[in-house]
């Protein structure tokens, strides 16, 4: 575990300039003093209904899951990282250098216990439901403490502007972090690159035959599936590519719903998360496949009879830095199973 650095002391100087003059003698006067260093402009951002202030950038940093880990990652934040947590499946293979060099205080969920004894400067999440009394406490409860908490944007959309997308939402996030780190050139470089893939993925839009339907299966607990509604990363990866979400007039993020409820809808392609890293029952994508296909009514669907599947990274159907990956995966898919001209 790489040792803990010291928060980094900021000294702010201010006072007055005193001129010396000689009086009653013929000596020269003193020269002038230095000027004082100005004081480093504060930073504020917003997030989800706090405002977040800093006098310089945050020195130790504790993320609550995998893709504010992998963002930071991708900043070059991680010699500012003291601590991750919940790490959902295999790092992205260009982080893993950096990431093994952060140390992992609990590979699930963390607790409060262990992001006090981490002494953070400051929090990073991509979920508010990461910030509850039983995990590390609720944003109120450390902003009373001095900790600031940062929530994606993509988790807590401003309702005053109907017009921005997850994507949209997701680079704000890289922005406001580059502000908060006074990282502001990387920011920039890597929403350009993420701004030109999902550029070049909305191209195939206007080549798309009908309106495909897709249903998102991210996980299978229980034997029943976990799939995407509407809002989210996946809804926007469809509506972006001229796709449509099988589940979209289901207004949670990830319903469970029936075998038979999906066989109704009859999806054009099956979109199927590979969790296989996590280890529950049913995460990977082969058993997520062997289930389908077991399944009398499941076993009918044309999709599954001609293997429309497409599988991707279960972390990407979520909003991260890794999103812009299974758009991608989705736009090929497209092309594979004919639904693009």
């Amino acid at each position: 575990m790489r040792v803990s650095r010291k928060p980094r002391e900021t000294v702010v100087l201010a006072g007055l300039v005193l001129l010396l003059t000689a009086t009653g003698c013929g000596g020269d006067a003193d020269p002038p003093s230095p000027s004082p260093a100005a004081p480093a402009a504060s930073v504020t951002v917003g997030s989800c209904g706090q405002e977040l202030s800093f006098t310089g950038p945050p020195e130790r940093v504790v993320t609550l899951d995998q893709s504010s880990t992998e963002t930071l990652l991708a900043l070059g934040l991680q010699d500012r990282m003291v601590g991750t947590s919940n790490l959902k499946t295999r790092v992205a293979p260009q982080y893993q250098g950096a990431y093994d060099g952060v140390p992992v205080l609990n590979p699930k969920i963390l607790t409060a216990e262990q992001l006090r004894a981490a002494t953070p400067d400051l929090v990073v999440s991509s979920f508010t439901a990461l910030y509850t009394k039983d995990r590390v406490g609720t944003r109120e409860e450390l902003h009373q403490l001095g900790l600031p908490s940062y929530v994606s944007a993509v988790d807590c959309p401003d309702a005053s502007d109907s017009s921005l997308t997850p994507f949209d939402l997701l680079l704000r996030d890289y922005e406001n972090l580059g502000r908060i780190f006074r990282v502001e050139d990387r920011a920039a470089k890597l929403i350009a690159e993420q701004r030109h893939a999902i550029d070049q993925a909305a191209k195939v839009r206007s080549s798309v035959t009908g309106e495909p339907t897709v249903v998102w299966l991210y996980s299978v607990y229980a034997g029943l599936p976990y799939v995407a509604g509407n809002g989210g990363m996946p809804s926007a990866m469809g509506k972006l590519v001229g796709v449509r979400n099988a589940f979209d007039d289901v207004k949670e993020d990830w319903p469970e719903v029936s075998w038979e409820e999906i066989a109704e809808r009859d999806p054009d392609i099956i979109v199927i998360g590979d969790l296989s890293e996590r280890g529950a029952p049913g995460d990977s994508a082969a058993e997520k496949l062997g289930v389908i296909r077991k399944d009398p009514t499941m076993a009918q669907l044309t999709a599954v009879k001609e293997n429309r599947i497409v599988e991707v990274p279960g972390i990407e159907m979520d909003p991260s830095v890794r999103t812009v990956n299974t758009l991608g995966l989705l736009v090929e898919g497209l092309r594979k199973h004919g639904h693009v001209r």
